[in-house]
């Protein structure tokens, strides 16, 4: 899905691409619910004369507080049944980025992001990253809080299942993040994970890696979401931007960048948005729950 350009501000999220589950189909309601709030943060963050950055991370705090999204409380849990988040932020103006990875109680891994966006340091990991998020003010939260009991039994079913052949794990995928761009023409991008379920401890997917899962710079914002793994292996976030720098359309360059994805047999989606305002939502799994804001009309909001 494509929108053309109007001009900033834009505001785009998404909370995950994969399969169509049960789960989403019982609770649609409350996940557009869950997307219209999160459009209502960044726009609220722009209204009060914030930047990009501010409303793409409000946005995300949202996504990463609505426990049936996989990012902060309710994420996906790894193999040995412990959550593992990751995110990152990027400021289009400048490059200037934070990224986390291995986080276990911050309440919201992307402000342990933020905390890095203007230090020396870009890219932390483990304890030491939610030290450094607690040192700026980021609420710490026990382990258990963001286990949940229906991350728990979604674990118990997929390793229940390894030895039947392949699982496609859900809603495991389902990372959350947002682009925008303000009316001073900033871009940013935002994007918050739990990673894929039934991980081992330590694995980090696209999410947190600048370039791969997240970018921003003066032509284009991009957040991806899907098997991370195949987006690090093509740069995706960072390619999208470098089509847009070489002439070609949004549109034309997110095609080319999913196509990519799936010569490796993998599956995912992204959200961007370029300088201009025109904003691309393409995905290539069943489903990918999305969102949009323009200034004059109401927050639009989609599933399949």
């Amino acid at each position: 899905m494509t929108a053309d350009a109007s001009g900033g501000p834009v505001i785009v999220i998404h909370a995950g691409a994969g399969a169509q589950s049960e789960e989403l189909t019982e609770h649609e309601s409350a996940c557009r619910e869950a997307l219209v709030k999160a459009l209502r943060a960044g726009r609220r963050a722009l209204d009060d004369g914030l930047d990009a950055s501010r409303a793409a991370e409000r946005a995300v705090m949202v996504l990463e507080d609505f426990e049936l999204f996989n990012a902060g409380r309710g994420s996906t849990l790894c193999s040995d049944g412990t959550v593992e988040m990751s995110a990152a932020l990027m400021r289009g103006s400048d490059r200037a980025a934070g990224a986390v990875a291995g986080m276990r109680h911050s309440q919201n891994p992307i402000l342990g992001a933020r905390a890095l966006l203007d230090s020396p340091q870009v890219f932390m990991s483990g304890p030491a990253a939610d030290e450094r998020a607690a040192l700026g003010g980021v609420r710490q939260r026990p382990a258990t809080y963001f286990v949940t009991k229906r991350q728990q039994a979604s674990l118990s079913e997929y390793l229940a299942d390894q030895g039947n052949g392949p699982n496609p794990g859900g809603a495991g995928r389902a990372t959350v993040g947002a682009v925008c761009l303000d009316g001073a023409g900033m871009l940013a991008a935002a994007t918050s994970t739990g990673g894929i379920r039934g991980q081992p401890p330590g694995r980090v997917g696209d999410c947190p890696v600048i370039g791969a899962g997240t970018w921003a710079d003066d032509r284009a914002a991009v957040s991806c979401t899907g098997d991370g793994e195949a987006f690090i292996r093509c740069a995706t976030a960072r390619q999208v931007a470098d089509l847009v720098d070489r002439g070609e359309s949004l549109a034309a360059a997110v095609e080319g960048a999913l196509g990519q994805i799936a010569s490796l047999q993998a599956a995912g989606g992204l959200i961007a948005l370029d300088r201009d305002g025109n904003v691309a939502m393409p995905f290539i799994t069943p489903v990918m729950p999305r969102g949009l804001w323009r200034p004059g009309g109401p927050p639009e909001t989609w599933v399949g």
